[in-house]
């Protein structure tokens, strides 16, 4: 019998409901609460359906990677929870993080749970041989996903950053967990290794494109769009491809005018947004982003027709790649 090609949204569904079963013990109550209370606030599910999605691109029952998709869910909020408490972020999707409910101590060891769990998650894919591969990849993209980060708070006290290494920066905090998400997610499905790593690259590739889109929405976007003021990354300081790219192109006045904002704090940052946002308009910014984003998704398409998956099977990989690129929120 011919298997039903399930798409994005019902395997989502899917997930959300073997989220919803795992339980944890209830003592100590202070360590497993708030990695069960992260894990069901909510977000887009986005790393778990991938995985679902790779397994099913070479015609394995998506269920097989059930436990890779858990893994790299869990895994991705608990780098969350220690990011929150590095930012000193008071809120995650709108509720409190983990350090303000409960405090810092409690964010640390129920993160370094998190990451047990995670192990534990992919350790149960139905596919024992393919286990020792699935740890290598996970070990590469959890260790990338560090360096990234570490690569972030690097930037933020850098006065110049290049543009190469801002596109590593977003590869490695960003993209290189879609990709693995997908790879381990083939691997759990029975690919070989040169397909599966096709699926990783579509996966990174994507991951970039979709990064650079959110700096772009992040400017030009709406409050509709992103759910939140536009121009955060100016106020913030923040060097990312934009800003990068408007110095790379400006003359030696304007970018003395942008580097001159991105030293200053000023209490009402609205004029600074404005004036930022109109000197991007005028160095035709966004059309370069958008070029070079659009190109990017390319290079991801060509890798996901490497993988000699049937284009039925491609179909729900690329509607959720398109609807990551053109998001409202």
């Amino acid at each position: 019998m011919t298997q039903t090609i399930r798409s994005a949204s019902d395997l989502r569904k899917s997930f959300l409901n073997k989220l919803s079963e795992q339980k944890y013990p209830s003592e100590p109550k202070g360590l497993y609460e708030p990695v069960d209370y992260i894990l069901q606030i909510g977000g887009k599910r986005v790393r778990p359906v991938l995985a679902l999605l790779g397994a099913q691109l070479f015609g394995a029952d998506p269920e097989e990677a059930m436990p890779a998709a858990l893994a790299v869910e869990i895994f991705h909020n608990f780098t969350l929870l220690h990011d929150d408490i590095m930012d000193a972020s008071p809120l995650r999707r709108g509720q409190a993080t983990v350090h303000e409910k409960w405090d810092v101590n409690t964010g640390i060891l129920s993160g370094d749970l998190m990451l047990i769990k995670a192990y534990e998650a992919l350790a149960k894919t139905p596919r024992a041989a393919a286990v020792p591969q699935m740890l290598q990849v996970f070990n590469r993209v959890a260790t990338g996903v560090c360096e990234g980060q570490q690569y972030d708070v690097d930037f933020e006290t850098r006065h110049a950053v290049t543009i190469e290494e801002y596109l590593k920066m977003i590869e490695l905090k960003t993209a290189v967990l879609l990709g693995g998400a997908l790879q381990l997610g083939a691997l759990a499905g029975g690919a070989n290794a040169k397909a599966a790593e096709n699926a990783y690259e579509f996966g990174r590739l994507t991951g970039v494109a979709f990064q650079l889109q959110d700096d772009l929405l992040d400017i030009f976007g709406t409050e509709t769009q992103i759910g939140k003021a536009v121009g955060n990354d100016i106020v913030r300081n923040k060097k990312t491809f934009l800003y990068l790219k408007a110095l790379e192109a400006s003359s030696p006045e304007v970018r003395a005018e942008l580097e001159k904002f991105y030293e200053s704090t000023p209490v009402d940052a609205a004029a600074k947004v404005t004036r930022v946002t109109q000197l991007m308009r005028e160095l035709s910014i966004p059309g370069l982003v958008a070029k070079l984003r659009d190109s990017i998704q390319q290079d991801a398409y060509a890798h996901l027709e490497a993988t000699g998956a049937s284009a039925e099977r491609q179909a729900p990989l690329r509607e959720l790649a398109e609807s990551l690129l053109q998001r409202q929120n």
